[in-house]
């Protein structure tokens, strides 16, 4: 109780309300987050928060920013497509350890700065790696969302293994859709997968990452450019 009251009564900053935000929202999870249970939490009154964000919106900003800053930086000495998959990796454990930050960067309109200049470090890397600005501008649009870590699934959470399976559903999947009843049923999945039962969602990451990675390379390696001559 001494510790939880010390804590309470540490000055309330906008570092103080973001973090605790974050935690609140890994608890219990982004729909349960409100300025008013953010309040209780911290010990204040809802107008305090006020001071410090002007809104839930910049609330919600300032904690993207938070675990945005959990990134590691940038590895030196190495080889571009060695730094950049580190990079990418780094920041897709920062979404895990916090599985809510993917929507809430889903739902954003406006970048703020702290996520502008992950951005910007980002493309620096692949400039630096020799990769000019118009390859460069191609990689950001083939990376899309894997530049922060998370990448929007084409394949959905399917039922839980031990829900019964209507065999003649599956004979109308398979006539109608050959090739998807295939993979669905013929291919291996993983029970233990961070999405919940269904495809190794980290090892789909990898593969789809150091695809488009060893492409990238062999584009550089030629010159690429999408400019006609």
């Amino acid at each position: 109780m001494r510790q939880v009251d010390t804590l309470r009564r540490a000055p309330l900053t906008r570092d103080r309300v973001l973090r605790a935000a974050v935690d609140l929202a890994d608890g219990t999870g982004i729909d349960a987050l409100s300025m008013r249970n953010l309040a209780q939490t911290l010990g204040v009154v809802p107008m305090a928060l006020y001071k410090h964000v002007a809104n839930k919106e910049e609330l919600l900003d300032g904690m993207l920013d938070v675990v945005v800053g959990e990134i590691d930086p940038p590895v030196a000495g190495t080889d571009w497509q060695s730094a950049v998959r580190e990079r990418i990796l780094s920041a897709r454990r920062a979404l895990l350890r916090h599985p809510w930050a993917s929507r809430v960067l889903e739902s954003r309109t406006a970048a703020t700065p702290v996520v502008l200049q992950y951005m910007d470090s980002m493309i620096g890397m692949f400039r630096a790696g020799g990769f000019s600005v118009d390859l460069t501008h191609h990689v950001m649009h083939a990376m899309g969302s894997r530049i922060l870590g998370f990448s929007q699934e084409l394949f959905g959470t399917p039922p839980p293994s031990d829900a019964p399976v209507d065999p003649q559903l599956v004979r109308q999947m398979a006539e109608r859709y050959p090739y998807i009843t295939e993979i669905t049923t013929q291919v291996a999945h993983d029970d233990a997968s961070v999405v919940g039962s269904g495809c190794d969602d980290q090892f789909e990451f990898e593969f789809t990452l150091d695809l488009i990675l060893d492409g990238l390379e062999r584009l550089r390696a030629r010159g690429w450019t999408s400019r006609p001559d």
